[in-house]
């Protein structure tokens, strides 16, 4: 049942906070392994796009009669499918902010309509700056983030939702360092700290703090001790996270470097990832030394948070994508297969840590993207481009230092033009990987992607002038454009990592039994009913039900509502391991999974027998009885008692 994920390699085909053109890591003789994604791919239709405008879909559709065929043919303004049909798409770019000017550029080159003041009618791409709730009351379109995510990936919620997964599956999930949560496992973290040296008197460890809401390297610190926090003033009312500091990091000319990785999420269902081939590496300005106590204090050479190394005397600014402070990640990789390192193997290894990531983000996401567009319900569809912080071991193993939501895509810096005078210039760095990540972005959101491929399959049955017209433009227009810079990670690895999908299957109970659509809070009746209907077969009595949902929902009280799915969780763990003792924790919650699923899909099926029976006795007599037993099949499922789930199985028997 559990097996690892394994090599990828061998099936390759060849911020906000801190942080283009032609590609050109494609060049480099060490790429095959991560080559082009084909361009004119389709990606699976989400069910919840908008249509077309008007016009569009009268000009878009195949018509059912040969004689308003022709009507047609004769009317000149209207063209055969394809993107264009000779409409653009559009783009609100009103709320676009830092990544404004890449957005412009990108717009431009696909010969795209931008609407840079916002627009009446219905855009087909809003791109936000900062959430998605820039733009209240949207319910068409594409928008550029998903519900929820920029609280997600704050620091303390992305190391719960890893430590989740690293019970779980303890080795799939060692790229992120220990960590702790302060202020609250203070205590936890000094007494394992003081443990693990009366075990071992030679272990001489380093931890970083950093504040939950910071960014920019603002606030963070190194110490050698858990009596080194600084526990009076802005911790108590700041929380943060404190995490093993890796001390023996991959060198570059002597300096330590981070990986700023761009990830689109593409959907969540079904889950797309993409990872752009190019990124950045932003240096540190200050030789390395393994930290001690004289140098902890020493920014410039154990944080590379560009927004701090960028006011050092020794920060580079580069004319060139290969040399200084920042520079594209495809020339590190290439001086490092200069050395003979297996770079496919370094790719392999990040591919793998970022799905493995995302995997954790999504059952939480889940919860957030029904809670704000509830299914049924008019709304835009999400999609969102992820800057992943990653650090090189000397080993080259990769490890995840954070994940940004809105990663920086400014392409200027500020620079000192003469001493005290300082202009924004342009930076090639920033211009060769954003632009490229933008606009192949906006490349594969695009919402005729899909219809054009459809369009261009069916032309040889029936096809006119003008659609060939229009889908020769389409096809010009898509080559004059360099193939696009991000590659499909997932669903194309899905078979090696769909193992690790636990806690999402967890997380499709959670919303099973919320109740009210539209919240994420499961309460005291959900859970009960969660116990009710046989689900659990625990034999537990409900005033342990309750006690047990008193004490959890206490201890994440503080965390707000949208951690409810986390507490369900660690209900959802106990329960497991009370219910099959003797198994590894990944095989209790699986076991309790398909148990759960099951009785799920049984009672789905006595439903659709009532619902069946029901439309065949409107139109026969029947007694009374029957008509009462047969209406409690009609009670929903999350708000029936046990009394109406044993009710509704013996009309069943008896009927």
């Amino acid at each position: 049942m559990y097996t690892g994920a394994g090599d990828i390699r061998h099936q390759s085909d060849t911020s906000e906070n801190r942080d283009g053109h032609n590609n050109k890591y494609g060049r480099t003789r060490f790429q095959s392994n991560f080559s082009s994604a084909s361009r004119g791919t389709s990606c699976p239709p989400d069910a919840r796009r908008r249509p077309d405008h008007k016009e569009t879909d009268a000009k878009g559709t195949r018509l059912p009669s040969r004689g308003k065929q022709q009507q047609d043919k004769k009317d000149p303004t209207k063209k055969g499918d394809g993107r264009s049909q000779n409409r653009q798409v559009t783009v609100d770019s009103s709320k676009a902010k830092t990544s404004l000017e890449a957005l412009k550029i990108s717009i431009k080159q696909l010969k795209w309509k931008e609407f840079p003041l916002g627009r009446r009618l219905p855009c087909d791409i809003y791109w936000h700056g900062v959430s998605f709730h820039e733009s209240d009351g949207l319910s068409s379109g594409q928008v550029n983030k998903f519900p929820g995510m920029a609280d997600l990936v704050r620091k303390i919620n992305l190391s719960r939702a890893v430590r989740t997964m690293q019970e779980l599956y303890p080795e799939e999930y060692n790229f992120y360092p220990q960590s702790w949560i302060l202020p609250e496992e203070f205590h936890l973290f000094d007494a394992q700290v003081r443990l693990a040296k009366e075990n071992d008197p030679t272990w001489r460890p380093t931890f970083i703090v950093k504040p939950d809401g910071g960014c920019q390297g603002d606030g963070i610190y190194l110490i050698k001790d858990p009596s080194e926090i600084r526990l009076m003033g802005s911790l108590q009312s700041r929380p943060s996270v404190v995490q093993e500091y890796i001390g023996k990091p991959f060198l570059m000319d002597k300096l330590k470097f981070d990986i700023r990785l761009y990830v689109l999420l593409k959907s969540i269902e079904p889950l797309e990832i993409y990872i752009a081939k190019e990124g950045l590496t932003r240096f540190c300005t200050e030789p390395y030394q393994e930290p001690n106590h004289k140098n902890l204090h020493h920014v410039y050479m154990h944080l590379t948070n560009y927004s701090l190394n960028i006011h050092s005397d020794n920060y580079v600014h580069s004319d060139n994508i290969h040399t200084g402070s920042k520079r594209t990640f495809s020339s590190i990789l290439y001086r490092l297969s200069a050395k003979g390192v297996d770079v496919k193997k370094v790719w392999s290894d990040i591919i793998s840590l970022v799905i493995k990531t995302i995997l954790a983000l999504v059952p939480e996401l889940k919860v957030y993207n029904q809670a704000e567009i509830p299914p049924g319900k008019p709304g835009p569809t999400c999609f969102q481009i992820l800057g992943f912080d990653i650090l090189l071991k000397k080993n080259l193993k990769p490890v995840l230092l954070e994940v940004n939501a809105n990663p920086s895509m400014k392409i200027d810096h500020e620079q000192e033009i003469v001493p005290g005078v300082y202009e924004n210039v342009p930076s090639l760095v920033d211009e060769e990987v954003k632009i490229a990540v933008i606009r192949d972005t906006l490349r594969l959101v695009d919402p005729a992607r899909g219809k054009n491929s459809l369009s261009l399959s069916e032309s040889s049955v029936d096809t006119n002038h003008e659609e060939s017209i229009g889908q020769r433009e389409s096809e010009t227009e898509e080559n004059t454009l360099p193939s696009i810079s991000l590659k499909q990670v997932y669903p194309k690895y899905s078979k090696q990592f769909n193992y690790l999908r636990v806690v999402e299957r967890m997380s499709s109970v959670f919303l099973r039994f919320l109740g009210i659509r539209g919240t994420m809070k499961l309460g005291p009746t959900g859970f009960r009913t969660f116990f009710s209907c046989k689900l659990s077969n625990s034999n537990f009595p409900m005033a342990s039900v309750d006690i047990l949902y008193i004490d959890i929902t206490r201890r994440w009280h503080s965390m707000g509502l949208a951690k409810r799915n986390q507490a369900f969780v660690e209900a959802f763990f106990y329960l497991a391991q009370r219910r099959f003792k003797g198994l590894p924790l990944h095989e209790q919650v699986q076991s309790l999974l398909d148990l759960c699923e099951n009785q799920l899909e049984s009672l789905d099926e006595k439903r659709l027998l009532c619902s069946r029976g029901n439309e065949e006795r409107r139109t026969t007599p029947s007694y009374s009885l029957q008509k009462d037993l047969l209406m409690t099949c009609h009670v929903p499922l999350l708000h029936r008692t046990a009394t109406a789930c044993k009710l509704a199985d013996y009309k069943l028997q008896h009927s």
